[in-house]
């Protein structure tokens, strides 16, 4: 029996009313504080990962509409998220922001693949 995760609920069902349902997400209500800033790394990698996710959303539609490559984009959205899954987040304000986002990400169900968690788990090994 094959396992059905959002991606290929997505892909197969074609459906724009799916895809516009599908919005970026912030890192979290509040701000780190002063002593907490993100890493330009980990901001970097959030917001080409929102970009990406919005290039899904909107293969999606173009899907509908007859065009677009929702395999491509559902790749690189997949790519961009492991990059974040796999960050390893060196201090408190990178924790906090990886976590909060990975959570809302999870959340909508779409922290599915044990690639994911692989990498999650990876980065949190420390090798110094």
């Amino acid at each position: 029996m094959s396992r059905i995760n959002r991606r290929a609920l997505l892909l197969h069902s074609g459906s724009a009313v799916v895809a516009s349902s599908m919005t970026a997400t912030t890192l979290g209500a509040e701000p780190p504080s002063r002593d907490q800033e993100l890493s330009t790394s980990l901001r970097a990698l959030v917001e080409a990962h929102k970009t990406a996710y919005a290039e899904f959303g909107k293969a999606l539609h173009e899907l509908a509409g007859g065009s677009g490559d929702p395999v491509r984009a559902s790749r690189q959205e997949e790519r961009a998220l492991l990059a974040i899954c796999g960050y390893p987040a060196v201090g408190e304000g990178d924790r906090l922001a990886k976590a909060r986002y990975l959570l809302e990400i999870e959340a909508r169900g779409e922290l599915d693949l044990a690639e994911h968690m692989r990498a999650v788990l990876r980065s949190t090994i420390w090798n110094g």
